[in-house]
Formats: C-alpha cells, structure tokens, sequence
C-alpha cells in the first residue's frame, strides 16, 4: 500500500456505520452514539435496533445504504457467508463506500475473507481492518472488549478512538488476516478451557462437594480462569443464557480446525472440542452459551444437570 493519509475519527466529523446489532453490536455501537459519533445502522431484523434508533441512531435499509451514509462502517455479523454478503454483496458495504472509506470487520471470520476482503476495499479506493473482539455481552456492555485487529497501521491509528470506547485491550497483529488469525487462537484457548471447567464442576457435583465452595479454592490458585470465575457460578444457577451462542463457536473451530490443517497442525484437543460442542447442539442448546457444553458433558454421564438434586451423596460408592 502506497503511502496514505486517512483522517483520525473524531465525532465532529466522522460519521458511523453499523451493521449487525445483535447480543454484543448493539452494546458495542452504544459505546460510540454516546460519544457523539453521528450513527447508521442496520440489521436483518430491525427490532434488535430499536434500542439504538431510540437513542439517536439513524435505520439505513441495506449494508449499501450505511456505507453511502458514513465514513467508516463496522460490521459484526454471524457467520463468513454473512460477511461476504454484507461487504461484497450486490447491496453490500463496498457498494456504497466513497473512496478513503473504512470497512471495519469485528465478526470472528476466515483469515481468507479478510484478505479478500482488504483487496476488494484497496481495488475501490477504500480501507479494510479485520477486528474480532473478546469478551463477550459483559465485555460489550462494559465497553472492556479485547480487541484484535489485522490490516495497515495507518488505518488502525485512525480509527483507534473509536476501539478505545469499545475495547481495554486493544492489539494491532499484523496485515489483513492476522486480528482474525489472532481470534482463532483465543477461541481454541476458550474451547478446551471450558472442557476442563465443565469436567472439574462435573467432577465435584459428583463427589459431593458444594460447588460455590469449590469455585472459591480454586479461582484464585493455577486453576483459575476467568470461565470458572465467570461462567462457573452461571453453571451452577443453570443460566445458560448466551454470552456467545454455542453455535458461533462451532463455527469458529471449525475455521480453527481448517486454518490448523492448511498450516500442517496437529490440534487434537481443538478436535475433541468441536465434537463436544457439537453434542451441545444436538442436545438442542445451539443458541445457549458456550458454558452448556455442562449439560452435554453431564448427559455422558447420565446426569440431568438441569434436574439435579442439589447435591449427590454418594462420593465413594457411586
């Protein structure tokens, strides 16, 4: 890429797009409408951004009609064949974006797309970032995402204001792909983690310890994560309300799965995850959080754990 001059975004002068609002895209795109940035937004269903129009956003009838309205666009969608639709599509971001525009992809996606992608804006005259994020609804709501971002660093500094309202820990990786590349390895972290929090939760039920009681021991030591601090107690209340749906993991290992196979990786534990979760779905929890991989765990062993006595007796005899 030639050399560049791409205006850093400040509310008195960039205008924001946004596509996707969702458990985490309305809370995240809150975070700039309450810092003045002047908002566009559209999703699939228009109900979920109400919350937004209320608080001043502007409705754009399509991907094309956002662009059209803004400087740069965010997009946070479900899956890659919703990213290719929403930015490459006939009625899509590039569509509608003038040149210098910037096309920002926070949906966790295929390192390929966001190259793709990134080609496809340079072509037009535009900029592209890829910039999943972690952290889930709280993370959103609270505005302390992880944010991991690939693609030139002029462009990352120019929209920098606008991650700093979304995101407390903010990471340029590298060129196009490397944010999405750097989101797969969270992902296969958060996958086997939470088999190892559902299996030791599953353990202590069995052996008849008060679970509330096991969290407090071991959060604090090696075994800590921020699942068990988080999730665990979730698990043990049976909230398995999604911070992030079963079914969007399932789709980031499986790009995990893809992306370890092109490199020549061996990733045997990121295989045992995504049948697990698999078996989550087929239990009928696709759209429960990825901590229901208890429920799927506890079926193996015959246990209901939605209908479980609240405690179990039988430690040593079984």
């Amino acid at each position: 890429m030639s050399q560049m001059t791409v205006p850093t975004a400040d509310p008195s002068r960039t205008r924001i797009g946004w596509i996707g609002t969702g458990v985490m895209g309305a809370a995240m795109c809150s975070h700039l409408l309450k810092a003045g940035y002047p908002c566009t937004v559209f999703n699939r269903t228009r109900q979920k951004a109400e919350g937004l129009l209320v608080a001043g956003a502007r409705w754009a009838d399509s991907p094309k009609q956002v662009a059209e309205r803004s400087d740069i666009v965010f997009t946070i969608v479900g899956y890659p064949h919703d990213v290719r639709e929403v930015i490459l599509g006939p009625q899509g971001v590039l569509q509608g974006l003038a040149p210098g525009g910037i096309v920002v992809d926070m949906t966790t996606n295929e390192p390929k797309l966001a190259i793709e992608i990134h080609e496809a804006a340079q072509a037009r005259g535009c900029h592209a970032l890829d910039a999943p994020v972690s952290g889930g609804d709280v993370g959103a709501r609270e505005g302390r995402l992880s944010i991991m971002i690939g693609g030139h660093p002029d462009v990352v500094e120019a929209v920098m204001p606008c991650f700093r309202l979304m995101g407390k820990t903010i990471v340029h990786h590298g060129g196009p792909g490397a944010g999405q590349h750097a989101k797969m390895t969270n992902q296969i972290l958060i996958a086997s983690t939470m088999v190892g929090v559902c299996e030791g939760l599953l353990y202590a039920y069995r052996a008849g310890l008060d679970l509330n009681k096991v969290i407090e021991s071991v959060a604090s030591g090696a075994a800590g994560s921020w699942s068990i601090s988080n999730l665990g107690p979730r698990i043990i209340q049976n909230r398995f309300e999604p911070g992030f749906y079963v079914e969007h993991l399932i789709k980031d290992l499986g790009i995990a799965i893809q992306e370890a196979k092109r490199m020549g990786l061996v990733l045997p534990g990121l295989a045992l995850a995504e049948q697990l979760y698999l078996a989550v779905a087929a239990c009928g929890h696709a759209r429960s959080g990825t901590h229901a991989l208890q429920i799927a765990l506890a079926r193996i062993s015959n246990i209901d754990w939605l209908n479980r006595p609240p405690t179990w007796a039988g430690s040593s005899t079984g």
